[in-house]
């Protein structure tokens, strides 16, 4: 009773501090020079995939059009943190308003959950390429493929929604310094002044559920890839299908680590500095390295951007 009446009597905090990625003046300005200009190529990248796909019946296939979710979902996921932590290189630490971090946080998670099932459909869809051809096309079909997609925009938005309402309902009563460059679950923790138990609780759980969830599809597709391209007979085959797949295993490999690193774990980060480090690596270099990585030996993008430029 008497804790609830200290709580009760203090005033909650209406706005929160960034950081921001670096409080050295001697190199925010170059830092934002470099992310400013990965900003742009971010969105000018994805959005020449999404155009490409689009504007070319040749690439209106199932891996392509998991691909164009995927590139739009970058854009989205970019506009969300880049800005803020252009803003902090810029001015240095600034205020962000109560509503405006915790609308930042829903659509943040949100999207980061999206992607974790994105990437599992693009291994499912890779899987049922090599180890099921002759039904592909029955597996694969239009509504297979649109019920995946959706199915992953409206389960980020559900995850997103309960983590954000745990989040925004914890008391904050100060300080409010937020040392990440955006609102995130964990540098939020770090500052309530109420138990954050069961916040933590759901935290992990839904962290255990969607990452480690969609990992394990993934590394299952992946598995059973594995197998059936070791079983077959021509090198030249076996080539193709590695190829094919490779690239998805990097995409993968970069964004779980980080990911998992950082969100399945049951109790609040200490080791903001590197949570910064990690943070920049699967919400800038991850949406910078996706289309080149996809795209990079793909002849059939190869051929439509040369279409599209009229190159020979």
């Amino acid at each position: 009773m008497e804790r609830s009446l200290e709580l009760a009597n203090m005033t909650r905090v209406q706005q929160f501090v960034l950081l921001g990625l670096s409080t050295r003046p001697d190199i925010r300005d170059v830092l934002f020079a470099i992310f400013l200009t990965l900003y742009l190529l971010i969105l000018l990248e994805n959005t020449l995939i999404i155009y490409l796909i689009c504007s070319h019946r040749e690439l209106h296939k199932p891996m392509y059009f998991f691909l164009g979710n995927l590139s739009y979902l970058e854009m989205c996921y970019v506009s969300v943190t880049m800005p803020s932590l252009l803003v902090g290189l810029w001015t240095g630490p600034y205020n962000i308003s109560f509503t405006a971090c915790m609308t930042q946080l829903f659509f943040f998670v949100s999207l980061i959950c999206t992607e974790c099932t994105l990437l599992a459909s693009m291994a499912y869809d890779c899987y049922v390429a090599i180890c099921r051809p002759l039904h592909y096309l029955l597996l694969m079909r239009p509504q297979v493929c649109l019920s995946l997609a959706s199915s992953s925009w409206l389960g980020g938005l559900m995850v997103s929604a309960v983590k954000t309402t745990c989040v925004a309902t914890l008391s904050y009563c100060g300080p409010n310094v937020l040392n990440q460059f955006f609102c995130d679950v964990s540098p939020l923790l770090n500052l309530s002044c109420t138990h954050v138990a069961l916040t933590e609780l759901v935290d992990f759980i839904s962290a255990i559920v969607i990452f480690c969830g969609t990992l394990l599809v993934a590394l299952a597709s992946y598995s059973a890839i594995g197998v059936a391209v070791l079983r077959m007979p021509s090198a030249a085959a076996r080539r193709k299908a590695f190829s094919t797949c490779a690239s998805h295993l990097v995409v993968v490999g970069i964004f779980y680590s980080a990911a998992l690193f950082i969100y399945c774990r049951p109790s609040r980060i200490k080791s903001m500095d590197l949570n910064k480090v990690l943070s920049v690596i699967y919400a800038v270099v991850t949406p910078m390295c996706n289309p080149i990585i996809y795209c990079l030996r793909n002849k059939e993008v190869h051929a439509a951007l040369r279409k599209t430029l009229h190159w020979p």
